[in-house]
């Protein structure tokens, strides 16, 4: 909360409401060319309430408002924007303007904003930057896209075992505002391999004169540069973290990865996954930041694979016209079975596929997991198969059609439920993304085999 909110302001409001209300009366206030009440209005907002006005306002007057803030704020408020602003910023300022916010910024902030930019722009702004930002820069950029050596940061404290207590707590002083943190303190030996690691805490409660080496934990949980940003996140969600430090092959301390980074990736990785689980090709643009033409692309490819896989289930029918022609009434019950065993199947790909991403569950635990899930959707089957039983009769005053509907989504649903539980495990044996393995390709494949079970049993029992 803000020491002076905007006028209208009522106590006891949400976060988002302040936000809303900050947008509307800068926008009011811009409009009205009142730039001093505007620059007043931001004075006691804070910088990532400020980033998510600017972002709401029209984008034309985006680079106006952020003109408004003073360069220290500006640099603040630029790492929360949303990439898609910041884009439209660093055509929208001049170039000096430009430079001050990108070479102020935190290293892993400034490769995210290069990873968004054009090649060309990146350049650019390398060629700019001061010789240590340009090094630092370059060193995170050069490592591959995805791993902790790319979302880490170089702003952290490192000492040696030999420093006293007080020594060390003078050098946090002195380096704190050029570090990202200082609640850990890494501790490094002649040659900048990680030895341990020390908390503030640690720091403050021991006496003066000891030596480092002496209350330091030597038991270091650490990540390499290499190691996937998943992984990272979870190593620090593990091990409760609030940084955890980075190093290379010869375990010398590169930087640090935290945890506001971590939430980052887990955004970034969760949406990944519900875009697959939903059929929508993943990619790093922001799906409602882009034009209607690139969602539709997005949606297309699997869109197509759908459709040409859907053609089983017309071919299915088709080679069974004689079933229906004798017995109308079981078409009626066909979008009920493939829709049940659909739903069923997609329930069970989605619980695997969380274990799976969540480490709950592993490969070795395929069989134990897919039989749990046939198990599952027995129960399931049995359940609504007894209750289509009695819908169908119902219905259709048929105890023979009604006995193949509730036999055939007895079949249905736990076939459903073990294909949706073994695909996963298939697609993660094979090295494959299992969140691939998604609903709505699921639900396909058990309409086509819904359908010709549902045939085969109607001819059985009808004896057609």
């Amino acid at each position: 909360m803000t020491e002076n909110p905007p006028s209208s302001w009522q106590p006891g409001a949400s976060r988002q409401e302040l936000v809303e209300l900050v947008r509307s009366q800068l926008e009011a206030l811009l409009q009205q060319e009142n730039f001093p009440g505007a620059k007043a209005l931001l004075v006691p907002v804070q910088a990532a309430d400020i980033a998510q006005a600017i972002e709401g306002l029209p984008m034309a007057m985006q680079a106006l408002a952020f003109r408004l803030l003073s360069k220290q704020e500006a640099i603040e408020v630029y790492e929360y924007l949303d990439s898609s602003v910041q884009q439209s910023l660093i055509e929208e300022l001049k170039d000096q303007e430009v430079l001050d916010i990108v070479d102020k910024m935190s290293p892993d902030d400034r490769v995210k904003l290069f990873d968004e930019l054009p090649a060309s722009v990146v350049q650019r702004l390398l060629q700019q930057l001061t010789p240590s930002e340009r090094e630092v820069t370059s060193l995170i950029l050069g490592y591959k896209d995805g791993t902790a050596g790319r979302i880490m940061t170089t702003e952290y404290l490192s000492v040696k075992e030999d420093l006293t207590v007080s020594q060390s707590i003078d050098r946090v002083r002195s380096l704190a505002s050029a570090t990202e943190i200082i609640y850990y303190l890494y501790v490094t030996d002649a040659q900048r391999r990680l030895t341990g690691t020390l908390s503030f805490r640690d720091l403050v409660v021991a006496q003066p004169e000891q030596k480092l080496g002496e209350i330091m934990t030597r038991d270091v949980v650490y990540v390499h540069t290499d190691t996937d940003q998943e992984e990272v996140a979870q190593v620090i969600q593990r091990y409760d973290l609030v940084a955890v430090p980075v190093v290379d092959t010869e375990r010398r301390l590169v930087g640090i990865v935290t945890v506001d980074d971590v939430l980052d990736v887990l955004e970034e990785e969760t949406t990944d996954d519900i875009y697959k689980l939903g059929g929508v090709a993943a990619g790093g643009d922001k799906y409602f930041q882009t034009n209607v033409f690139t969602a539709a692309r997005k949606r297309v490819v699997w869109l197509f694979v759908l459709l040409v896989a859907n053609t089983g289930t017309a071919t299915v029918i088709s080679s069974q016209e004689e079933v229906l022609e004798k017995v109308v009434a079981l078409a009626a019950f066909i979008p009920l079975l493939i829709d049940a065993g659909g739903n069923v199947g997609a329930q069970s790909s989605t619980v695997v596929i969380r274990g799976l991403n969540l480490k709950e569950v592993g490969i070795k635990k395929a069989a134990q997991i897919v039989s749990r899930e046939a198990v599952t959707g027995a129960l399931l089957g049995i359940a609504l198969g007894l209750a289509v039983i009695l819908w169908a009769y119902f219905i259709e005053k048929n105890l023979q059609i009604a006995i193949t509907v509730g036999t055939s989504l007895f079949s249905i649903t736990m076939l459903a439920a073990f294909f949706g539980s073994a695909l996963p495990f298939l697609f993660g044996a094979m090295g494959l993304d299992p969140a691939l393995m998604s609903a709505p390709f699921i639900t396909t494949a058990v309409d086509v085999l819904g359908v010709f079970i549902y045939l085969m049993i109607a001819r059985a029992i009808l004896q057609i």
